[in-house]
């Protein structure tokens, strides 16, 4: 069989598509970009495209798909959504011109983390490309936003918190050393790409001056490594005007408050665990922001609060300020309106792809802020020094004004963009174009009246140009020779003469001098930008913390937030503290507001009641008010005295982890261990029903000696709940441990009416029946179990204070004992075998069916 020979064409493809092996080559062909082989058939799958073939007819048809070029956006942003990489190949010639096969090479390469987010839904998101390198025993990791320029390195001790920081920022793509590959592809790659992460490899480069200039401000050899690393990635994939970047600064993750994607999750911080949508978390329901950028930044003040006071104090003075000012922050608001988003059209003027629309954008904000300084100047303290920062940048703004029409086009290659009287040169042309298209009127009229054909017109197509046409009816009114035919239509007839003609070059030559000397003077006012944009830059940071700062002033108004105050002494006292968002979901005056208060002396609360009472939402509540305070906003109570906390850990509601093949038990015991391995004193942590994923007695005998080893250990402030009621009797052994209850009562009728309010002491009981009797379980069952359970109750029960002293910490304990719940030697053998059968019951893994079949079970056990 003779061997296959590629086309020209096809040989040009397989030496590109063999640089991007792992890309989407989309290959410029005239007005389409063309995928194909392997690529147009998945392309054509993932995009709904037409499968076609290239050499239809031939032996071996090539696989092809086509996108419009102008629709071309629309396709890249599916597929790199999906974690796919997009290689963009161009003509780099002029096909009119070239000899032989028309150059093409990759212009761009856009990934997961190279994509620039824009518009409706993404304005407030950033996306982080981030790079991964070993030093030693840890990792120096950077990370850039390409669309607002940010770059920021850190190093991070061990692989769980790298892939936490990830988590954090969202990163869909990271960089690795090619070099690397070999000894760390087992040990971070396949453990990134199991958690949907795209795996990118970038071989060392030559330091240049641009990345020496960007990683300038790095003390640390490997931060440095790995940000030149990440730059020269960036770089080689995007192959364009980069200004835009800031010179990297270097972080430590323990300048800040510290909590896991678990905690994020747990509180619902960013997104509503259930419905996965900003509706229904915290960030929802404090961001009042006004630009793109100060959400942005409100969302990274909220995964980042602050751990030192002076910058916490600073931030809260100015929420405070715009709290006691509500016209300077209503005015402030109202202009901001007005301002879009800086830190990305200074991008995009960066990379050259800002057109005039954008340019006009870009002077709306601009003329915004003479008013913001306005504004703030009437005022005094913080806000005026706020204020007297901004650069109101009115040389950039007034250029733009002079020079742009206020409602350009899109393309910037076809005019109409640049204002009359800006520009000598173009208003020549447009007073020639103005001549000439005068002239046409006139040469219409006159034919018209010449030739007496009322119907004749003078027209224009881009095919043949300017023509005089005719109807076929009129062509016999026509004197002979009058015109040159040009074209012949069903119904008429198109003309041409010498005048016609020369003033047809003298239009076109007028229109393609006049939009290239337009095209020139915009490139020039986006080169005059260019050069601004680190002032840019620096008026959109200062533009979006003060959105930032005026939006928590609105929510402190709107909501009933109040200024925390901070304390040396280790002691939270919260008066009438509330959960923002339940609240906010149950409407005003429903909520019930609890006071918290922990001392030096006081560090643990246990927590006990019935289900659905409010247990976790009173712990959830104190984690979003301490997250709050430390972030510089105000916070949910009548009043908040606080210390800075370190870290925060939660172990809430019963999740397991299929993909890492870890059970509900075995995360919840993770969790637990995070949080006993790197606690300290300045933590808190919130247990929630820690123990309940295994059998009764190993739950609570770990349940038991998880808050004695965090008595004598940790000391944290902790709020552990539980349904463990004989762990409340640790409170009379250990001084730092208290009783706390979640308030039920039960009416004459036995129905079971939640106070959701916490009061001192521990529950008299679970109320677990009740609670099964709320959701609905079958009276039959409900009456059955309340006749177990009072069998149950009736027989010799181990003490509390018994349990206690078989506490894993006492010096007399025996180590090999099993806590016991019931004292089974006092009972007799028809209740030992009931009691027996009922330790079996796996009851967080039960089906309400499964529970009624064990139910009826013991009840015939009971009968025997």
């Amino acid at each position: 069989m003779a061997k296959i020979v590629d086309t020209p064409m096809m040989v040009q493809y397989h030496e590109i598509k063999a640089q991007y092996p792992d890309a989407f080559v989309f290959y410029r062909l005239g007005d389409f970009y063309e995928l194909f082989e392997d690529d147009a058939i998945l392309g054509a799958k993932i995009l709904e495209l037409t499968l076609t073939a290239r050499n239809k007819n031939s032996e071996n048809p090539v696989p092809m798909a086509g996108i419009p070029h102008h629709a071309a956006q629309n396709y890249i942003d599916i597929l790199v959504d999906q974690g796919h990489k997009v290689a963009i190949v161009e003509q780099m010639e002029d096909p009119a011109v070239a000899k032989g096969m028309v150059k093409r090479d990759v212009v761009q390469l856009i990934t997961p983390g190279t994509k620039m987010l824009g518009g409706a839904g993404a304005d407030k998101e950033n996306n982080y490309l981030a790079a991964l390198r070993p030093n030693g025993n840890d990792l120096a990791m950077a990370y850039i936003d390409l669309s607002t320029g940010e770059l920021k390195a850190t190093t991070i001790g061990n692989f769980n918190d790298v892939i936490d920081e990830l988590s954090s920022l969202e990163v869909k793509e990271v960089v690795l050393r090619k070099d690397d590959e070999l000894t760390i592809k087992h040990q971070v790659a396949n453990q990134l790409g199991e958690r949907g992460l795209v795996i990118s490899w970038q071989s060392d480069v030559t330091a240049n001056a641009t990345v020496s200039f960007l990683t300038q401000p790095l003390t640390s050899i490997a931060e440095t490594e790995t940000t030149a690393m990440l730059l020269n990635y960036i770089f080689d994939t995007q192959r364009r005007n980069l200004d835009h970047i800031v010179p990297a600064t270097s972080y430590e993750r323990l300048t800040y408050l510290k909590f896991n994607q678990d905690t994020r999750s747990n509180l619902d911080l960013i997104e509503n665990t259930r419905t996965k949508k900003r509706a229904g978390s915290l960030l929802g329901l404090i961001d009042e922001t006004k630009t793109a950028m100060g959400g942005r930044l409100l969302k990274q003040w909220l995964l980042k609060p602050l751990r030192e006071q002076q910058e916490i104090e600073k931030r809260l003075d100015l929420v405070q300020a715009f709290q006691n000012d509500f016209f300077t922050r209503g005015a402030l608001q109202d202009d901001l309106k007005s301002v879009y988003d800086l830190e990305r059209l200074a991008a995009r003027a960066a990379m050259g792809t800002m057109n005039a629309r954008e340019l006009v954008q870009l002077k709306k904000s601009l003329l915004a802020i003479p008013s913001i300084k306005t504004t703030l100047s009437a005022t005094e303290g913080v806000l005026y020094d706020a204020g007297d920062k901004l650069d109101s940048m009115v040389d950039l703004a007034g250029l733009i004004d002079e020079a742009i029409v206020d409602d350009p086009p899109v393309s910037v290659r076809e005019g109409n963009i640049i204002n009359d009287g800006f520009d000598e040169k173009i208003d020549t042309y447009r007073r020639v174009l103005t001549d000439n298209q005068k002239w046409l009127a006139q040469l219409e009229t006159d034919e018209r009246k010449v030739t007496g054909i009322s119907s004749l017109k003078v027209g224009y197509n881009k095919n043949f140009g300017y023509f005089i046409e005719v109807t076929k009816a009129n062509i016999n009114k026509l004197e002979p020779d009058r015109y040159e035919r040009r074209q012949t239509l069903t119904n008429a007839e198109r003309f041409v003469t010498p005048e016609l003609k020369a003033h047809e070059r003298l239009i076109i030559e007028a229109q393609a001098k006049r939009t290239e000397r337009e095209y020139e003077l915009f490139v020039t006012i986006r080169e005059r930008l260019k050069a601004n944009i680190s002032r840019i830059q620096k008026l959109a940071r200062l533009v979006a913390r003060l959105d930032v700062l005026a939006s928590l002033a609105d929510v402190a108004d709107n909501r009933r937030f109040v200024r925390p105050t901070f304390t040396s002494h280790n002691m939270i006292a919260i008066s009438q503290g509330r959960h923002p968002v339940v609240e906010a979901l149950l409407g005003s005056g429903e909520f019930v507001a609890n006071d918290v208060m922990l001392d030096e002396d006081n560090a643990m609360q246990l927590i006990t009641g019935p289900n659905m009472a409010g247990k976790s939402t009173y712990m959830r509540e104190l984690a979003l008010i301490v997250i709050l305070a430390q972030m510089g906003s105000f916070v949910p109570a009548e009043q908040a005295e606080l210390p800075i906390f370190d870290q925060i850990f939660t172990r809430i509601g019963a999740n397991d982890d299929i993909a890492m093949g870890q059970s509900t038990f075995m995360v919840e015991m993770a969790e637990a261990n995070l949080a006993l391995r790197e606690a300290t004193a300045h933590s808190l942590i919130l247990f929630d029903e820690l123990g309940r994923g295994t059998a009764t007695y190993d739950g609570m005998a770990l349940a038991q000696a998880i808050i004695e080893f965090l008595d004598a250990h940790i000391h944290a402030k902790t709020l552990f709940s539980t349904h463990y009621h004989e762990l409340t009797a640790l409170a009379d052994r250990h001084d730092s441990i208290t009783n706390v209850h979640v308030g039920a009562v039960e009416d004459d009728n036995g129905e079971l009416h939640f106070l959701h309010q916490i009061q001192e002491g521990p529950a008299d009981k679970s109320y677990g029946i009740h609670v099964a009797a709320l959701a609905g379980l079958p009276r039959e069952l409900i009456n059955n179990a309340t006749t177990i359970l009072s069998h149950l109750e009736s027989d010799d029960v181990v003490t509390d204070h018994q349990l206690v002293q078989q506490s894993v910490t006492s010096e007399k304990h025996d180590e090999s004992q099993q806590v016991e719940l019931f004292n089974v030697d006092a009972v007799d053998s028809e209740t030992e075998k009931v009691l027996e059968h009922l330790d079996k019951l796996d009851i967080l893994n039960m089906t309400p069916v499964d529970a009624m079949n064990a139910l009826n079970d013991l009840k015939k056990l009971r009968k025997k």
